[in-house]
């Protein structure tokens, strides 16, 4: 199984937070490459896997994930996660955005977003 990036993500709570976020992290280097209303994406451009990303809700989800891990191969590892009896926060579907998902939550409690981007 191959993990392509793994994405901190942070609950801001409002636009404004976003915004803030925003302008800091630009401080630093990242550009902003998504905004979905509810989801900013900020990224390297010298290193486009190296992100973060704030959220004023989650849309389609109970909760805002913790992290998101972008996998090769979402069923197989949902499949496995499944198995394990580790504790499915959300069943995997397709969101209209182009990503395969699910949510889980790890040992430590934190909610983990794995994805896999549909066509690549």
């Amino acid at each position: 199984m191959t993990v392509r990036r793994i994405v901190p993500n942070v609950d801001a709570g409002s636009e404004e937070a976003v915004g803030t976020n925003r302008d800091f992290y630009g401080l630093l280097g990242f550009e902003e490459v998504m905004d979905m209303g509810w989801v900013t994406t900020m990224a390297s451009p010298a290193n486009p896997t190296a992100q973060i990303s704030f959220f004023t809700e989650e849309r389609t989800a109970p909760v805002v994930p913790d992290l998101s891990v972008e996998v090769e191969d979402v069923d197989a590892v949902y499949a496995r996660v499944v198995a394990s009896g580790a504790e499915v926060v959300r069943d995997i579907r397709d969101e209209e955005w182009g990503v395969r998902r699910f949510f889980v939550r790890d040992p430590g409690g934190r909610v983990v977003n794995v994805l896999t981007h549909q066509g690549e």
